[in-house]
């Protein structure tokens, strides 16, 4: 068994509500992902991600579980779960499911026994404090939902933590017995089948012991949330976290499995290093570097490159998620030519690369009416914010159907975009030049491809807008060009045979010749 697989792999995300509803209530499940799955080895990716499919009261969506060790009624059975994998493995897909650890919701067995009483057996299972002197929470935490980051139980007199909603309270990940209890955890799924976990928000896992303050952030103008007005020393990213990362590793070498960490920091792409650095670390991690970046511009990526040289670790790449805007609104202003720029970009970073339910279409992000919101971030920071209900609306697989063939229902539980129907799967599938067949050819280079898949990344000179590098692996080389705006560019080539051209790119007599938000990949 081996990991091997990880270095240059193309891992496709299934946000389980909005990918495929299979009985017709409008909510997404396992049995639908499961008819959806040759979708995705057609594409030539290597492993689906499932965000959270556990039992759960859905405050947050499923990031909120009240049970780890099974599957909740709106999604299927552990039978699915189990179908699921054997399927995903009959067709040479790798299974990596989430693991909210950070985190639990209020109603899971362990916080009702814990706030019972500060003598129970698992009373220092959550982070629990005292109120100060004159009742005030025990420090100046703010939550990322906005507002404070401690909720009062009357039951202990004392507060708990909760980094997101007062319904998820922050487990103490410091405990060794909430260490073997989520090990545990690890060790049910990983008996089931499954290759690998992709950890919440993985640097969140343990606070510091003192509950120190964290210091104010020096801002030129007002943040849009409180908890950005902080500079996140004591909250997140403590060393005692990667103590449990290595007991973590030590489990996934016994089944060959694999951890991939998402990474919140003020200094993600340290961060991401730090947490892959060495074989007692995660195979990998991704941030929100790219996630949450406005305009890609050469020197985004050459400082992203850059800051992992030398490193032990092996770096992840995505441009949309379930919580963030979607890559062909935020990067591409909703032009087909450049979300397929971007597309290119990302699949010939070195790293593995993540893709999210739909950016193999071009979806942009969906319009989602105020009344229609169902996420709560999206509702308490309204009209401003993320919008993550615009990242998690149906996915759109028959263009004709009701709600474009998501779900049999009249509607589903998050509107679809109009938008989005003209872009279904049907409607692109071996149209040439669709969204969804530049895809397919792009995975399929980066697959013919040693120098994509894991080679090194060397920067090189190039003037203004224009983004070169090359990717060398042992006996090749592949020179990747990219135009990143809308005025013509050129380039003197010493040698070389053009491999793929996204839009209006040649070779000729040793110069490429660039048109705006084009890219050439050159063999050499």
């Amino acid at each position: 068994m081996s990991t091997d697989w990880l270095r240059g792999a193309v891992i496709y995300q299934i946000y389980p509500r909005s990918f495929c509803d299979s009985n017709g209530d409008g909510i997404g499940d396992l049995k639908g992902a499961i008819e959806k799955l040759d979708h995705i080895a057609k594409l030539g990716c290597d492993a689906v991600w499932l965000s959270p499919f556990f039992r759960s009261p859905m405050k947050d969506y499923g990031y909120d579980v009240s049970d780890y060790r099974d599957v909740d009624p709106l999604f299927g059975a552990l039978a699915d779960a189990d179908a699921l994998i054997a399927r995903a493995h009959a067709l040479g897909l790798k299974v990596i499911i989430d693991q909210v650890w950070s985190h639990s919701s209020d109603q899971h067995p362990w916080f009702a026994e814990s706030r019972a009483s500060r003598e129970n057996p698992r009373h220092d299972w959550y982070v629990w404090a005292d109120a100060k002197p004159d009742g005030s929470p025990p420090n100046n935490w703010q939550a990322m939902f906005g507002g404070c980051a401690w909720s009062w139980d009357s039951r202990r007199r004392q507060y708990f933590l909760h980094n997101f909603l007062p319904e998820q309270p922050d487990l103490n990940v410091r405990n060794p017995a909430v260490q073997d209890a989520l090990l545990d955890i690890a060790r049910f799924w990983l008996e089931r089948g499954v290759d690998g976990f992709r950890l919440d928000v993985v640097n969140f896992f343990i606070q510091d012991a003192l509950l120190r303050d964290n210091p104010p952030l020096a801002l030129k103008r007002p943040a849009a949330r409180p908890h950005q007005f902080q500079r996140h020393l004591y909250d997140r990213t403590q060393p005692e976290t990667l103590g449990f990362v290595a007991r973590l590793r030590a489990l996934l070498d016994q089944y060959g499995a694999m951890a991939v960490g998402e990474i919140e920091d003020e200094e993600p792409l340290k961060v991401q290093r730090d947490y892959t650095d060495g074989p007692n670390r995660l195979h990998t991690a991704y941030s929100f570097f790219l996630l949450r970046t406005r305009a890609m511009l050469p020197a985004v990526i050459k400082d992203a490159m850059a800051q992992w040289e030398g490193a032990k670790g092996w770096p992840s790449w995505s441009l949309s998620n379930h919580d963030v805007v979607r890559f062909p609104t935020r990067l591409a202003d909703n032009d087909p030519q450049r979300t397929k720029l971007m597309m290119a970009l990302l699949l010939a970073l070195r790293g593995t690369a993540f893709l999210y339910q739909g950016d193999e279409l071009g979806l942009p992000h969906a319009e989602v009416p105020f009344e229609r919101l169902r996420d709560p971030e999206a509702i308490a920071f309204w009209p401003s914010g993320i919008g993550r209900d615009g990242a998690r609306t149906p996915m759109p697989w028959l263009q004709a159907a009701p709600v474009a063939g998501f779900t049999q229902a009249s509607d589903a539980w998050l509107p679809l975009d109009p938008r989005h129907r003209a872009m279904a799967v049907d409607a692109q599938e071996g149209v040439a030049g669709s969204m969804l067949e530049f895809t397919r050819a792009m995975i399929a280079l980066r697959r013919s491809s040693q120098a994509l898949r894991e080679g090194h990344f060397v920067a090189l000179d190039a003037a203004g807008p224009l983004l070169a590098f090359e990717r060398v692996a042992d006996g090749e080389r592949m020179l990747c060009l990219f135009n990143l705006s809308p005025d013509p560019a050129s380039l003197d080539v010493s040698e070389g045979v053009a491999r793929f051209a996204i839009g209006d790119a040649a070779l000729a007599g040793g110069r490429v010749q660039l048109g705006g938000y084009s890219a050439l990949f050159v063999a050499r």
